[in-house]
C-alpha cells in the first residue's frame, strides 16, 4: 500500500475540502438510546438530525461516504464543527490525533480494512460532545456493525453509559481488526523461515519485501494512534469522564500490546532477509568451490596433455609402447592425489583440516 493523501489546491484557504473523487454519497445512520429506550434512523436528510442535535439521550450519528460537500458542510453546521475540524474528517488520511474544541473533541483513528486483498488503512474521525458522537468514514467499511448489535439488543452496560463509553466501544473494535492482520503477518514469516532453510528462492525474498512493507504500514499508522489514546488519558477533556478511564486505559494497553508484535515482526523480517541473503551467499560459495576445485584438478591434466600434445618429433616417451597408458595413469594420480589432499585439507567433505575434526583433535 502507498501513502495517498488527496490534498486541496496550492493556497487553497483554510476549511477547503478534498473529497476523495471516488468516495460514495453519504449514508447516515442514527442511534438516540438510554436505558430501555433506543431509536435507530436512516437519515435521508441532514434536516432530520435537527431534533437530535439536543437530545436529552446518547446520540450516535454515523456517516459514511463523502460523496456530498453540501451534506457534510450542514451537518458540520448543525452540531457547530470548526471548518478547520470538517477539513480534518474529509481531507484523508490524517494523522491519528485527538484534540479538544470548546464544544467537542476531535478523535482520528484507522484501522485495517478487512475486506482489502492487501493492508490498507483508512481513516475512521469521531466527534465527541456532551450527549453525541459523529463517526465519519469515507467509505462503507462496516467496521462499527458489531457495535449496533449490542446497541440494538442492549447487551453490556452500552445504553447506560455515555457518548465517551461508546466512543470507547467503537476505539476498541477498530483495534481489534489490527490483531489478525498482525497474526496472519507473523504465520506468513513463521512459513517464510522454513523455506529460506530448504529453498532460499527469489519469491521468498518477494514475500518477504511485501511483509516488511505491509509492517511498516501498520506501523506507521499504529504508533500515533497510540499516542492518541495516550491523550484520551491524560489530557483533562471535558467530554471524558472518570467512568470511561478505565476502558480507554485498557484499549491503550491493546494497542501497547499490538505495536509490541509489530515490532518483533518488523525485527524477525529483517532477520529473515539476512538470513536470505547469507544462505544465498553460502550456496553460492559452494558452488564456487566446487568449480574452483574441479578446475584445480584439471589444471595439471591439461598441462600434461598439453607436453604430450606438442608436435615435436624428439619426444622420448612418444616412442615407448606403453606410453599412452603411462600418462594416462599418471593423469590419474594426479587427479586422485589432488582430491585426497583437498580433503585432508577440509576443502572438499569432511577431512582432518575441517573444523570438526579439529574440534576433536
Amino acid at each position: 500500500m502507498t501513502f495517498k493523501k488527496r490534498l486541496p489546491p496550492i493556497g487553497a484557504r483554510p476549511g477547503t475540502l478534498a473529497i476523495p473523487p471516488d468516495s460514495p454519497p453519504p449514508r447516515i445512520h442514527l442511534f438516540d438510546y438510554q436505558g430501555d429506550v433506543c431509536t435507530e434512523v436512516d437519515v435521508q436528510d441532514v434536516t432530520q438530525l435537527e431534533p437530535y442535535v439536543e437530545s436529552t439521550r446518547i446520540t450516535w450519528v454515523d456517516v459514511q461516504g463523502f460523496g456530498d460537500e453540501a451534506q457534510l458542510r450542514a451537518i458540520a453546521e448543525l452540531f457547530g464543527l470548526h471548518p478547520l475540524t470538517l477539513e480534518d474528517l474529509t481531507n484523508v488520511p490524517q494523522r491519528a490525533k485527538s484534540e479538544i474544541h470548546p464544544d467537542h473533541q476531535l478523535i482520528i483513528a484507522r484501522a485495517p480494512d478487512p475486506h482489502a486483498e492487501q493492508v490498507e488503512v483508512p481513516q475512521v474521525a469521531f466527534i465527541l460532545g456532551r450527549n453525541y458522537l459523529i463517526t465519519f468514514q469515507d467509505r462503507y467499511f462496516g467496521f462499527f456493525d458489531p457495535v449496533r448489535e449490542r446497541i440494538r439488543e442492549g447487551l453490556g452496560p452500552i445504553r447506560q453509559q455515555g457518548p465517551d463509553y461508546l466512543l470507547y466501544a467503537l476505539l476498541d473494535i477498530l483495534i481489534d481488526y489490527y490483531f489478525p492482520v498482525a497474526l496472519a503477518l507473523s504465520e506468513q514469516l513463521e512459513d517464510l523461515e522454513e523455506y529460506i532453510h530448504d529453498n532460499p528462492s527469489p519469491d521468498v525474498l518477494e514475500d518477504l519485501q511485501r511483509i516488511r512493507r505491509d509492517l511498516v504500514v501498520v506501523r506507521r499508522v499504529g504508533w500515533p494512534q497510540r499516542e492518541a489514546l495516550r491523550a484520551l488519558l491524560v489530557e483533562p477533556s471535558a467530554f471524558v469522564t472518570e467512568d470511561a478511564m478505565p476502558y480507554l486505559r485498557s484499549t491503550e494497553q491493546h494497542m501497547i500490546q499490538l505495536m509490541e508484535a509489530v515490532d518483533a515482526a518488523r525485527d524477525t523480517t529483517s532477520g529473515l532477509i539476512d538470513l536470505y541473503i547469507s544462505n544465498i551467499g553460502q550456496k553460492t560459495n559452494e558452488i564456487m568451490k566446487v568449480l574452483t576445485l574441479m578446475a584445480s584438478i584439471f589444471i595439471p591434466l591439461t598441462f600434461i596433455a598439453g607436453i604430450y600434445g606438442m608436435n615435436f618429433e624428439n619426444m622420448p616417451e612418444l616412442q615407448q609402447p606403453n606410453s599412452y597408458f603411462f600418462v594416462l595413469t599418471l593423469m590419474g594420480s594426479v587427479a586422485v592425489g589432488m582430491v585426497v589432499y583437498f580433503r585432508h585439507r577440509g576443502w572438499l567433505g569432511g577431512g582432518s583440516g575441517s573444523r570438526r575434526s579439529r574440534g576433536k583433535g
